[in-house]
């Protein structure tokens, strides 16, 4: 074996964020819907496939909605599935705004506070095709020295009102 095929390789590829989610839905113009009036994207192209593509943040997309031939997603337990998308907003006073502003359009939400690791409060609800999505505030960084919150801080609580109320501690 030669000296070059048991080096260690550091991979050149260093995502800065991520782009965009591209997934199939049931009904086209009903996740449009949900996409604009719900979630405050606007739709910056279609295309001759059906597809529609919707922004929020300045680049042509962050979500890509595909007109699927099914009806419904595959029932769970029958193969892996996409478990969710997070969204960052500004702070938790929007998630509250954000929670009230979903129950009282119908949407299904199901889980609001905080879960753990990264110390993130969020709140996680439904597409119309049963998809999990996620917003969230206050995400813990990690700086050049790695060091992540210890499980011991991770305090989950089950509501906005008890992240606000117990909030975590800003050194770990």
């Amino acid at each position: 074996m030669s000296d070059t095929a048991t080096q260690i390789q550091t991979t050149p590829i260093k995502v800065r964020k991520l782009g965009h989610l591209v997934y199939e839905v049931s009904d086209i113009e009903r996740s449009t819907k949900f996409w604009t009036e719900i979630m405050g994207f606007s739709v910056s192209d279609t295309n001759e496939f059906g597809m529609v593509f919707l922004q929020s943040t300045g680049d042509h997309h962050s979500i890509a909605l595909v007109p699927s031939k099914k009806k419904e997603r595959p029932p769970a337990g029958t193969g892996l599935r996409f478990h969710h998308l997070a969204m960052e907003v500004d702070n938790v006073d929007v998630l509250f705004k954000a929670r009230d502003f979903l129950k009282a359009r119908g949407v299904p939400i199901d889980f609001e506070g905080r879960r753990g690791p990264g110390g993130n409060t969020g709140v996680e609800f439904q597409d119309p095709d049963g998809y999990t999505f996620e917003i969230y505030a206050d995400m813990d960084q990690i700086g050049p020295d790695g060091k992540t919150r210890p499980p011991e801080q991770f305090d989950r609580v089950k509501s906005l009102e008890d992240a606000v109320a117990r909030p975590l501690p800003d050194t770990y």
